[in-house]
């Protein structure tokens, strides 16, 4: 992921990478930013699992380290 400057954002990073991301964004926001499905991934933020019912309030703050783990089928 490269980074996107938006104005007003805030710097994150995301599985590693960093990104800015308009101040106020929750996780879910992030989440449809990078088009992903939400009932696909698991998500952790400094080094916390974040709870599915939180994702639409937890804003994510300047600095944060978000890891997103998508599961995938296969047989």
């Amino acid at each position: 992921m490269e980074c996107q400057p938006t104005g007003g954002g805030v710097e994150i990073q995301v599985n590693g990478a960093a990104r800015q991301v308009p101040a106020g964004q929750t996780v879910l926001g992030l989440l449809r930013d990078l088009q992903i499905e939400p009932s696909r991934v698991a998500v952790e933020m400094d080094c916390r699992i974040v709870k599915r019912t939180e994702w639409d309030a937890l804003e994510l703050r300047p600095g944060a380290a978000i890891e997103i783990v998508q599961f995938v089928g296969g047989g």
